[in-house]
């Protein structure tokens, strides 16, 4: 397939690099946390989410991120196994699961810079309402002309979606 010469003034492009930049960012957010903390990008999210936050059910903590409860489900599993996170009930009502950091997982969280999703999450929030309409709505559309599965997005960078990669992807 040959190269498409765009007429639309640059446009495309512009979008093409902020694209590219927030990928980026991203991306070398997680290898460091990887590098530095043993850590994926998406668990040093989420123990950011409970440091600003304790006592968040996984509804609470999912709607914190802006993600799907099973993909944040996993995520807080991972955790949980190495001692960072802790699973308990809530003080006010027993019958409510919670979940918080443990001394170790707050340490992590506390020395941390701030996460890139935490960041793009703040920079989405800052745009006017009607932006972030359009925003959400151009986004939709570009991913339905692509093809993009509607299925349910993991986690930015959780260390899960790299076994869920095609050979091709």
């Amino acid at each position: 397939m040959g190269a498409h010469v765009s007429g639309d003034g640059g446009e495309t492009r512009a979008v093409l690099d902020a694209v590219r930049r927030i990928v980026h960012a991203l991306h070398e957010s997680s290898r460091w946390a990887e590098k530095t903390l043993g850590l994926s990008g998406a668990q040093l999210f989420v123990l950011h989410a409970l440091a600003e936050a304790p006592r968040l059910s996984l509804n609470e903590l999912a709607a914190r991120t802006h993600t799907h409860q099973s993909s944040v489900s996993t995520v807080v599993s991972r955790l949980v196994a190495r001692g960072l996170v802790v699973r308990g009930r809530s003080p006010v009502d027993a019958r409510r699961a919670v979940l918080g950091l443990s001394a170790r997982g707050r340490r992590v969280a506390d020395t941390a810079p701030d996460p890139v999703q935490r960041r793009l999450i703040v920079g989405i929030e800052r745009l006017p309402a009607r932006d972030r309409r359009l925003l959400a709505r151009s986004l939709d559309q570009l991913t339905r002309a692509m093809d993009v599965p509607r299925g349910e997005p993991v986690m930015f960078f959780d260390d899960n979606t790299r076994r869920r990669r095609s050979p091709a992807g």
